[in-house]
């Protein structure tokens, strides 16, 4: 009987220890804006991800997640941004970079007169 119990336990452990902590949302190259594509796959190798996202004027990318990554703003905008801190206003200047080392959500729309330009690059 102890056995059994042993093993039930380990199996618990082990179906908790498996468990995907990605929201159950798109990530950044598969989220979009109205339905169409705002990031491009620059590379995509054993290590590294990076992603090309470009922005016009009043195009956003729809709620997404994003694995730890760094950014890099080839061309800066101004963006209305919505995450767990809330909604704000910000201006990104270009060569501006960015990183996060844990899983983030929010949504962005390029509120500005021009079209921004980041790099993504997700480490695997």
């Amino acid at each position: 009987m102890k056995l059994i119990k042993y093993i039930t336990i380990l199996l618990v452990i082990s179906v908790f220890a498996c468990k995907d902590t990605t929201p159950n949302l798109p990530d950044p190259l598969e989220a979009g804006w109205n339905n169409e594509a705002v990031c491009e796959v620059v590379e995509d190798n054993a290590s590294l991800r990076v992603l090309k996202c470009t922005f016009p004027p009043g195009v956003g990318h729809e709620k997404h997640y994003h694995k730890p990554h760094t950014g890099y703003t080839l061309v800066g905008g101004t963006f209305k941004i919505e995450d767990a801190k809330g909604t704000r206003t910000v201006t990104i200047p270009d060569g501006y970079t960015f990183s996060k080392d844990s899983i983030t959500q929010h949504q962005v729309q390029n509120v500005g007169e021009t079209t921004a330009v980041f790099l993504i690059m997700e480490y695997k």
